[in-house]
């Protein structure tokens, strides 16, 4: 018998909420990748379909969930689902005991109400428009540990890396 695994967010978000102009990632910074890559290691990943293609090459020791309306879509690695809720089973019998949401907004939208926990890379930058994050709402979030970064050589941007815990 499966147990629903923890669901976590996990995202790196503009100063002011969004995620992405619409097209791909829209900064390179080193240090929230590896960020990414050490949280992320060998676990159970939900992924829309559009960012699933553009972060082909990523997943080595991942177990990828698809999240997409296409039933004919066939990922070259992983399988599809077609709700967080049968994502969250389908995890939960392959023995997860988290399942991390990586994007992209209708996948974070979707997951959200559904969250444990956020994992959010506060990237000190302004987009001014795209895809949305969805609010966190601080009835509903605290904030269980923070970790700021400037701006550097290697990182064009400061960025904070934040936990957040629903609050009971």
């Amino acid at each position: 018998m499966s147990t629903r695994p923890y669901l976590t967010l996990i995202a790196a978000v503009s100063a002011d909420g969004f995620i992405s102009t619409g097209k791909g990632v829209p900064w390179n910074l080193p240090r929230d990748k590896e960020h990414f890559r050490r949280t992320t290691r060998g676990q159970w990943l939900l992924i829309g379909r559009r960012t699933y293609e553009e972060m082909l090459g990523w997943f080595q020791d991942h177990h990828p969930l698809v999240l997409t309306r296409d039933k004919p879509f066939m990922p070259h690695l992983g399988a599809v689902v077609s709700s967080v809720e049968e994502a969250a089973c389908v995890a939960g019998k392959g023995g997860a005991r988290e399942l991390f949401v990586c994007g992209g907004g209708g996948a974070y939208a979707a997951a959200m109400p559904l969250a444990n926990r956020l994992i959010i890379t506060h990237v000190d930058t302004i987009l001014g428009g795209g895809v949305p994050f969805s609010a966190i709402l601080p009835e509903l979030w605290q904030v269980v540990s923070r970790q700021a970064f400037p701006a550097d050589v290697e990182n064009k941007h400061g960025m904070t890396f934040a936990n957040y815990e629903r609050r009971a």
